[in-house]
């Protein structure tokens, strides 16, 4: 028999999609980095001082390890449900690589146990009560041994007083990276910021940097700054982000999905 079979043809079709989608996002990829180093230049800044964070979510594992063959290795989701499986489902396609996944979105206290055993860093701390949550569930997963080290967290700031956006108050963000430094399985590393909605971010991002340099002061480890996505990253590096979180301008457009 000459032809291939149903398995072998599955197998090829799949090959094909492959290449074609790593090569859509090699070109975005490219376009991404193309922005950043156009947005250091103009502020001054090193672009090396400018982490890229893809964010993943809704988006298929294949496509989190054909980032990681092009080179980048950390990875964001906002669900745990989703994550859970993904970070899995990526193992098993990339068994050699380890990739670093952070948490982006707000977070449930009931799912910090499982956030602990994948998560390398949680950017959307904004509560006391939450703080103590992960606190436990990090000592918990060290003690069963999935993890090795502290639990890296940014404390969320919020930058429009909405409280369906998560963030906590600009007045508050000091007692709560206090709180986080305290934990002994935590550490801070930072503050994290998703800019308002319907209005340029420039004043919100400038409040943000002097929140951002108060932390620093008080706790030397907490150099990162996450703020700034695919619409807004220009703006946020102007006014000192370390890692900005893209989606859209990476992966495309995530398909529409019920309320």
């Amino acid at each position: 028999m000459t032809g291939l079979s149903d398995a072998q043809a599955g197998a090829a079709a799949c090959s094909d999609c492959d290449a074609a989608r790593r090569g859509e996002l090699a070109a975005a990829l490219v376009r991404l980095r193309e922005r950043i180093t156009a947005a250091c230049r103009a502020a001054n800044r090193n672009p090396a001082e400018v982490r890229l964070l893809p964010v993943t979510k809704t988006f298929p594992a294949r496509d989190v390890a054909l980032l990681v063959d092009l080179g980048l290795l950390d990875a964001a989701e906002a669900r745990d449900s989703e994550a859970t499986a993904k970070v899995a489902e990526v193992n098993a396609l990339r068994p050699a690589v380890q990739v670093r996944w952070h948490m982006v979105g707000r977070l449930q206290r009931n799912k910090t146990r499982s956030v602990a055993r994948w998560a390398v860093q949680v950017q959307s701390v904004d509560s006391p009560r939450l703080v103590q949550a992960l606190d436990r569930a990090a000592s918990l997963a060290r003690e069963a041994g999935d993890r090795q080290a502290p639990l890296s967290v940014l404390v969320q700031a919020s930058l429009d007083g909405d409280p369906r956006r998560g963030g906590c108050p600009l007045t508050e963000l000091d007692a709560l990276a206090d709180q986080v430094a305290a934990a002994p399985s935590l550490q801070l590393h930072g503050v994290m910021a998703v800019a308002p909605l319907g209005c340029p971010p420039e004043a919100a991002f400038a409040e943000l940097r002097k929140a951002a340099a108060r932390l620093r002061n008080a706790h030397p480890s907490a150099v990162e700054l996450s703020a700034g996505m695919s619409a807004d990253l220009e703006q946020a590096i102007a006014y000192g982000s370390t890692c900005v979180r893209v989606g859209t301008a990476l992966l495309g457009s995530r398909p529409l999905t019920s309320k």
